[in-house]
């Protein structure tokens, strides 16, 4: 009967312990997918940033080239929370990123980021923005796409927000504007300079690109 009564016992313990191990288990799972259930869609994460940026674009007491500075400033501090500028580097310099060190790296993503502040800024300074519709959204695993149409000429335009998820949620890595992916066009263009030239020569281009348009913004 002692024998028995062991063996009712150790069965008892091992249903505790299979059913604790169940209990973790789900606990894990459930706190893992939480936060995945619960962060925002990628429209939901850029619509308050688009807002936000129409409305400066649409304020008369920042228009026109003598308010331009404090403008671009405003706009890039507005977007920087739904913008990746990293990852946009990362992925416009290909595998040179990997060969440069963590100097160079920050370097060139405050010299890109001013770059695709004044192609990507300055392409929506032209357009007009009564309003921004939102048209699409197309998800699949980590990546996304956001379809908006601008107005420019009376003609309405897409612009292709491009996102990936990451730990700090959606965020926008690339920008279709008019057919022109802003990522892939200067992949492009930097791929060909470096088949001639240094990381260093590549640097010095953009120093220059970015001196030109700052010229050009204050003519």
């Amino acid at each position: 009967m002692m024998i028995t009564h062991e063996k009712k016992i150790e069965k008892g313990m091992k249903a505790i312990q299979l059913t604790c191990m169940f209990v973790w288990v789900v606990f894990c799972f459930v706190a893992l997918a939480v936060p995945v259930l619960a962060a925002k869609g990628p429209t939901e994460t850029i619509k308050p940033v688009l807002e936000d940026l129409t409305k400066l674009l649409n304020n008369l007491e920042l228009q026109g080239n003598v308010h331009r500075d404090e403008r671009r400033q405003k706009i890039m501090n507005t977007i920087k929370a739904g913008f990746d500028f990293q990852e946009m580097c990362k992925r416009v310099l290909g595998r040179t990123w990997l060969e440069i060190n963590q100097s160079e790296k920050e370097h060139f993503t405050e010299l890109m980021t001013k770059l695709l502040e004044n192609a990507y800024i300055g392409k929506l300074e032209d357009y007009h923005y009564k309003k921004m519709e939102y048209v699409e959204e197309k998800v699949q695993d980590d990546r996304a796409q956001v379809t908006t149409l601008v107005e420019k000429d009376d003609v309405k335009l897409p612009v292709h927000y491009i996102f990936q998820l990451t730990p700090r949620g959606w965020m926008v890595y690339d920008i279709n504007i008019e057919g022109v992916s802003l990522v892939r066009n200067y992949m492009e263009q930097f791929r060909s300079i470096l088949r001639t030239d240094s990381f260093a020569g590549l640097v010095k281009i953009i120093e220059e690109k970015n001196k030109t348009f700052e010229k050009s913004g204050k003519d």
